[in-house]
């Protein structure tokens, strides 16, 4: 555990910073984001090695081709968006926090890839964030979200918010449920320490969502990745 953790924090953030460039000049010459989506992977698979974490997939062939979905993954620690990145064979744009957008390099880079970013605190901006992710879906653009909201603690799945759904229900783009399971060990909230630790993700059969209901779309998927998550523990 010492050894992973001095990797991470003395290597990892080096080559985070010298990826984070490479991204950055990536989204310059590329506005549709593909190439920073491909560069941020490969930084994602660095980091994953450095920290000892070892990740498999199931049920890739489920993934639509040829149009977009709406990803929407539990969320148990700061790892799972690293497992997702490198692990999801497709390009997605992340709906992330909009503070992030303001971290030099790295928030300039999550906008010119076309991440969108969500003021949770203001009911009006963040109705205006998933109206732009459903464009952004209508357009072609698969979009990645933590339906949650925040990474659960425990491992056990949370209540899920209603504007993943409604996102769902505006774009008609079918709803591609993933569970991701053993990310919470790895780095606990406000921690220091690495733990490496082995990660499954399940992809499970998409949920179509043209003309249903959010009210509908969110009990459904809550219990299909309920259900993926119990046959992984």
């Amino acid at each position: 555990m010492f050894l992973r953790t001095l990797a991470v924090w003395a290597l990892g953030i080096p080559v985070t910073m010298v990826f984070c460039f490479i991204i950055f000049l990536s989204a310059l010459a590329d506005r549709t984001g593909s190439a920073a989506h491909t560069a941020a992977a490969i930084w994602c698979r660095v980091v994953l090695f450095l920290a000892g974490v070892k990740v498999s997939v199931e049920g890739v062939e489920k993934i639509p081709r040829g149009a977009p979905v709406l990803f929407l993954s539990n969320h148990q620690g700061a790892f799972d968006i690293p497992a997702l990145q490198s692990s999801v064979p497709a390009q997605f744009r992340w709906v992330a926090k909009k503070s992030l957008f303001k971290i030099p390099l790295i928030g300039w880079s999550m906008y010119l890839s076309g991440y969108i970013g969500v003021k949770r605190e203001s009911a009006t901006e963040s109705y205006k964030s998933m109206e732009k992710a459903a464009a952004k879906i209508r357009g072609g653009t698969s979009v990645m979200i933590f339906p949650e909201g925040t990474r659960s603690d425990t491992g056990e799945l949370l209540p899920m918010k209603r504007g993943a759904f409604v996102l769902a229900s505006r774009s008609g783009a079918p709803i591609v449920p993933i569970a991701i399971n053993g990310t919470k060990d790895i780095l606990k909230r406000g921690g220091f320490w690495i733990r490496p630790c082995r990660v499954t993700i399940r992809i499970g059969d998409p949920i179509p969502t043209e003309g249903v209901e959010e009210k509908e779309l969110r009990p459904k998927t809550r219990e299909t990745i309920a259900k993926m998550l119990s046959g992984m523990k």
